[in-house]
């Protein structure tokens, strides 16, 4: 019996010791704080991984901008005329691509004297253009950028009924800063020209002609923001037929914008056209000088 009561009481304490040790280890909020820790970890991972989810490149904007130019000259007295100069500029942005689509347009109506004496209001300039181009960047530094460009124009006072050009190639921005950035593109091309016939021919039942030749055409633009009203811009376009006796053609386009108020600006620009083979009653060059209003919006 005595044995047993010795057992009983090593037992006893045994499972009072055990439970001290128990308390001590583990507090009496042990498992509450564990549950509320493993809760507060997994809410934590839950918001981090949808954070992550989220923070995806986004992707750039795209952007447009269009601008609509006018000018009106009308004299009387001694001489009476009229001049007309239109134009729209659109231009489309996103990602790697930018494109831009250019319509020019002019009409001059002169007083001229026939061979009756009598003062007719006469045509003396009707000529219009279109020149759109498509640029895809090639890499990281946005400088490099693959380029196709066309033109058409009909001038009809001019030697040829239209002319016309497609080209591609590789450009480069080769400088840039806040205010000032240079432009160049070179590649191959084609281009057409039809020629308008002269009188002679015409009597002779001679119609216009069409001369297709390869080109080399190469592109350089410099805009220089002169302080955050004033913007110059000086451009040149260079269509070199690569055979020798085919026509080519130069273009230099020097303008100077001033705003007036938000969307409404003056510009004045002076534009020389270059062509090395005309009929021999026509001048190589045309001169352009302009006052317009143009519109942005």
């Amino acid at each position: 019996m005595k044995y047993y009561l010795n057992c009983l009481v090593v037992i006893t304490l045994s499972f009072f010791y055990s439970l001290n040790v128990t308390a001590t280890t583990y507090p009496e909020n042990a498992v509450e704080k564990s549950l509320i820790s493993a809760e507060q970890a997994s809410s934590a991972d839950i918001l981090s991984s949808l954070e992550k989810a989220d923070e995806k490149p986004e992707k750039k904007k795209s952007t447009f901008s269009a601008s609509a130019q006018l000018g009106l000259l009308y004299q009387t007295g001694n001489t009476k005329s009229g001049d007309v100069k239109a134009g729209l500029d659109l231009r489309y942005e996103k990602n790697l691509w930018r494109s831009l689509f250019i319509f020019d347009a002019l009409l001059k109506k002169t007083e001229i004297v026939n061979s009756d004496g009598e003062d007719n209001f006469e045509t003396t300039d009707n000529k219009w253009s279109v020149v759109t181009q498509t640029n895809y960047t090639i890499n990281s530094t946005k400088r490099n950028y693959l380029y196709g460009n066309l033109f058409y124009e009909e001038n009809r006072f001019s030697s040829f009924d239209s002319q016309a050009s497609l080209s591609t190639g590789w450009g480069r921005r080769w400088y840039e800063t806040s205010s000032t950035s240079f432009d160049a593109d070179v590649g191959p091309g084609f281009k057409r020209d039809v020629t308008r016939p002269t009188t002679a021919e015409r009597e002779e039942g001679i119609g216009s002609e069409t001369r297709d030749s390869l080109i080399l055409q190469a592109q350089a633009l410099y805009i220089q923001k002169i302080n955050e009203h004033i913007e110059f811009k000086q451009l040149l376009v260079a269509k070199h037929a690569i055979e020798k006796g085919e026509n080519s053609l130069y273009k230099s386009e020097t303008s100077l914008t001033s705003k007036l108020i938000d969307s409404l600006q003056i510009k004045l620009s002076f534009i020389v056209d270059y062509n090395s083979k005309v009929d021999p009653n026509k001048a190589n060059t045309d001169t352009q000088t302009a006052a317009v209003l143009v519109y942005s919006f």
